[in-house]
């Protein structure tokens, strides 16, 4: 219907031209609403199979397996979690999107004391005694309490938008995963690695059993420090020097005294006989004593033992104390036998006197040094802590609370041997010292080392593991690769591994030994009938099952002691691999193992051992290391300080994709900070990402394929945003290939705002919006930005997977989905440097012009830069490389005028970003009307009557698509 005349007169042209204007067009929203859309986007995946899709979709493609380490199945998770899985599903999905095939198989470890723990603490409540408990119905209520964790723990991975085969997951304490267990401990039995010893391993007292290292935290602890004097009974030396002399010694470990067995000396180390002239009224030591320490100590030693005066009666080399043996201080009270001097090359005289006691039950320099004179190792302290009953004087006393005692009664051997004018033996000085210690990382108690009969996995001798193990590391790749150090001086250094542990839950050392011998039995038949039958009923068979089940019809059960220690679990989870790789689609060696840097000595560490030891190569070929989550100041989480931040919290307030960004924006191989401030600050980084999408979805309403253009007729700009998708692309490739994601999406974030937002989109924005659909400018732009399109949802997929997929159905509709698609190969004739150098000099010219309209806009020559028309002077080589460059477009001003001034080689500095020499730029207001449509102001605009308030270029828009019955109206 035409419109009258009067209603012609009250439409203004800006009216009248508003529906021409192609503003962008798009159902995705400005706002991500996440943690309600998230859940949304998961259950239709689950409803449209997409796991089926990706899996079928991966059949013939090269394998990729990144091998899980498994989480313990005990509680929510952290978001230590978090930041695992999500860096190990960035991984995963970047590979399949480069064309691999990937299977991720997610497991969890299930077995050990943190379990046992639990269930106890439940028997605490009811008032039940866990001992009256019969073993099998302990173990299952431990098996009940891991599946439910695991299973909150699985909903909680997906709620975080982690791809993984949920339904085909390991647990160690699956029926097949426990026999595949005990395979492995048959495998290092029957190769020679497994034996039974006596020697020093971590113990807690409160959990009552051995330790690993993984399992130990060093947390500050004050002790008790004691000097201590050991009479000489036997000097050797040709000139009797230590002839009534007393060797004194310095410990933190008091407790540790009545398991004293010799001392030890420094070879290179010089002593001194000290005499004793006068002494403080609170010393211990008489005037007139004659005692050994290092010379180097002499100051330290006279400070801490209160003697004011003394003299140095003889100088003598470490090297002369060989044969010299003491007695213990506490002799006639139980403890008659001799202390021998022993050179160990571990002393030294950074504290105390430069003599170390040696108790061999309790320290493994003790021990190595002391069976390497076969000097026997007491067992005095039990399971619980306290000293056993046949300790003289301190049976039933807590080593823990054994310094007082101690230290009283060495006191009292000091003052007798006063009185009795004889050598000094006994306490010498008491003190304090607060300093690192040991502790269990789950009851957070001191440890102490402590000798018990346990199993060990031999490091050196038959198969020589250790070396084996070094140089299967030479072969893998580590990332960082400075964390090459870490892993390979603690495979170094570490002693025999200890698998044994005294608890109930988890699987059996199912072992035999002979009890007349004490060998253990070596019999592939028996193992093979072990591993069968916890193939078919699991670990519990080895409790309820009689022996002879295994042993066969040859051997009586009598002649044999049935091993009940359980394995260590993290024997347990370094078998993994013997149950999950090797499978379909699954490679072993594995591609990576990715998992934060304390699994150097956890994780990793026992992997490389157990697959080494028994089948003599690495199980993974690339080693990637997280560091640790930190609070925004740098602590670490804890309840008391209120700074946990929950993973679970974050996808309820913010969303996964935030949390997800998050980890991708850090350096990941460093420790990593989370806090409200820096989640504050990832969502503004997402809202730019989101932004940037929905921009090109609105400005692509419509595409279709043959509206394209052609490389070789798209202008410079649009060539030069494809040649920046080519290093960003090239970003991308790089990482997925080296697992180097550290600077990828913060680079990708600085593309989308400060090439794309910022500069390219606002210089398209006209084209976009005013120009004719079919002008090749217009068609070029959104070439462009379908490519932009593809690329920024394939490349955002692996990291923000909710939003990107949100951003690829918007487009494509909801049958389809962005984790079917591959990273686009963009074509090497994008890339070009040449072309790349000569825009970043433009930019660099066009911020100098900016800055001169923002201050023409602060001092109200202008009021948008529209409104200004430019006077840009140029040298003639800058003429000539900046040829063909509309200037006007570029600065989205109306007008530019170009200057040349012959004088000047050079107005712009070269290659310095636009650095000035002279000839500012000159800002006016541009002459002309303002075109209602376009907003340009230009002379010719209005001199077209039949289009009241248009440029030019607006009229033939306009002029072509304005409906008829509006053109009657004009």
């Amino acid at each position: 219907m035409s419109k009258s005349s009067s209603d012609t007169e009250k439409t203004s042209p800006a009216d009248l031209y508003r529906d021409t204007v192609f503003l962008p067009r798009t159902s995705f929203p400005m706002r991500g609403s996440l943690p309600v859309r998230e859940p949304e986007w998961l259950k239709k995946w689950e409803e449209n199979g997409l796991d089926d899709q990706i899996k079928i979709q991966s059949e013939g493609r090269q394998p990729f397996t990144l091998h899980d380490g498994p989480p313990y199945a005990n509680g929510h998770l952290h978001i230590g979690h978090a930041l695992n899985k999500i860096g190990k599903d960035v991984i995963n999905r970047a590979r399949r999107m480069s064309g691999y095939a990937v299977r991720y198989i997610p497991g969890w470890d299930c077995h050990g004391l943190p379990i046992e723990w639990k269930v106890e603490e439940e028997y605490s409540k009811s008032k039940r005694n866990k001992e009256s408990v019969p073993v099998l119905e302990f173990r299952a209520e431990c098996r009940a309490y891991a599946a439910k964790w695991l299973n909150v723990q699985m909903e909680e991975f997906k709620r975080l938008g982690v791809q993984a085969e949920w339904t085909n997951r390991y647990a160690t304490m699956d029926f097949s995963s426990e026999a595949a267990i005990v395979q492995e401990i048959g495998r290092f039995l029957l190769n020679g690695g497994l034996y039974r010893g006596l020697r020093p391993v971590m113990w807690s007292p409160v959990e009552k059993t051995a330790l690993a290292e993984a399992e130990i935290e060093y947390r500050d602890h004050k002790s008790t420090t004691v000097l201590v004097a050991f009479p000489v009974v036997r000097d050797p030396t040709a000139a009797q020097a230590l002839q009534d002399v007393s060797v004194v010694i310095w410990t933190t470990t008091p407790w540790t005294l009545p398991a004293n067995r010799a001392l030890a000396y420094g070879p290179e180390i010089t002593y001194v006989v000290l005499r004793i002239d006068e002494t403080a009224p609170d010393a211990l030591l008489a005037p007139g004593s004659r005692v050994l320490v290092a010379e180097s100590l002499i100051g330290a030693f006279c400070r801490d033992a209160h003697i004011t005066a003394h003299h140095v009666v003889y100088t003598l080399p470490g090297s002369a104390l060989e044969g010299v043996v003491c007695a213990h201080p506490l002799r006639g009270s139980g403890y008659e036998y001799d202390v021998p001097m022993l050179p160990g090359d571990f002393v030294t005289t950074d504290a105390g006197t430069g003599l170390v006691h040696m108790a061999p039950s309790h320290g493994e320099d003790d021990f190595r040094l002391c069976r390497s004179y076969g000097i026997e190792v007491p067992e005095i302290v039990q399971d619980d802590g306290l000293y056993a009953p046949w300790v003289p004087g301190f049976a039933g006393v807590h080593v823990f609370k054994a310094a007082d005692v101690v230290c009283a009664a060495l006191t009292d051997s000091m003052q007798q041997r006063i009185a009795q004018k004889q050598s000094p033996a006994g306490l010498v000085a008491r003190g304090e010292l607060v300093h690192s210690y040991p502790h269990s990382w789950r009851s957070r108690a001191p440890v102490i080392y402590r000798a018990t009969p346990q199993w060990f996995i031999r490091m050196d001798g038959e198969g020589d593991l250790r070396e084996k193990a070094l140089n299967a590391l030479d072969g893998v790749n580590f990332v960082p690769a400075q964390a090459r150090n870490r892993l390979t001086s603690m495979v170094r250094n570490r002693p025999d591994w200890c698998i044994s542990r005294q608890r109930a839950w988890g699987v059996p050392i199912a072992v035999f030994v002979e009890k007349r011998s004490g060998e253990v039995l070596r019999d592939p038949a028996v193992m093979q009938r072990i591993v069968e039958a916890f193939r078919e009923e699991g670990a519990d068979v080895w409790y309820s099952a009689p022996a002879s089940r295994f042993l066969g019809a040859d051997r009586n059960p009598d002649d044999y002691e049935q091993v009940f220690d359980i394995v260590d679990v993290w024997f347990e989870s370094g078998s993994t691999h013997a149950f999950v790789l090797g499978q379909p689609g699954l490679t072993f060696p594995a591609d990576v193992y990715l998992e934060g840097s304390d699994q150097h000595r956890g994780w990793f560490q026992s992997s490389l051992l157990e697959s080494v030891g028994t089948r003599g190569v690495s199980p993974f070929r690339t080693l990637v290391t997280n560091g640790f989550v930190l609070d925004e100041q740098g602590r670490k989480m804890s309840k008391s300080l209120g700074n946990v931040i929950a993973p679970q919290e974050v996808n309820d307030s913010l969303g996964a994709d935030i949390l997800r960004l998050w980890v991708m924006n850090s350096d990941t191989h460093e420790d990593l900070r989370i806090g409200k401030e820096i989640l504050k600050q990832q969502g503004e980084l997402y809202r730019r990402l989101r932004n940037t999408l929905r921009w090109v979805l609105g400005a692509l309403e419509g595409f279709e394929a043959d509206e394209a253009v052609p490389y070789n007729e798209l202008p410079e700009l649009e060539r030069w945003v494809l040649h920046r998708l080519t290093d960003l692309g090239g970003l991308v490739n790089s990482a997925v290939e080296t697992h180097q994601w550290v600077g990828v999406y913060p680079a990708l974030h600085g593309f989308c705002t400060t090439d794309l937002s910022a500069f390219y989109f606002d210089i398209r924005k006209d084209t976009l919006y005013c120009d004719a659909p079919d002008t090749l400018t217009r068609r070029a732009t959104r070439t462009v930005l379908d490519i932009l399109h593809r690329c920024l949802t394939t490349w955002l997929a692996p990291v923000l997977v909710f939003t990107a997929e949100e951003a690829w159905t918007a487009r494509f509709g909801e049958g389809s989905s962005v984790h079917l698609q591959a990273f686009p190969e963009l074509p090497a004739e994008w890339n070009n440097p040449e072309l790349d150098e000569r825009w970043v000099k433009l930019r660099g010219v066009r911020r100098i012009i900016t800055t001169e309209i923002e201050d023409a806009r602060r001092n109200g020559t202008i009021g948008s830069s529209l409104q200004a028309q430019v006077e840009l002077t140029l040298s003639e080589e800058e003429a000539g490389l900046f040829a063909g460059v509309d200037w006007s477009e570029l600065c989205i001003v109306s007008h530019v005028d170009i200057m040349i001034d012959p004088q000047s080689s050079s107005v712009y500095v070269e290659g310095s970003e636009g650095g000035l020499l002279h000839g500012a730029p000159v800002v006016r207001a541009a002459e002309g009307e303002k075109c209602v449509r376009c907003w340009k102001v230009l002379p010719e605009t209005g001199s077209r009557p039949d289009y009241p308030g248009l440029c030019l270029r607006c009229v033939s828009v306009v002029g072509a698509t304005l409906a008829p019955d509006m053109q009657e109206g004009a």
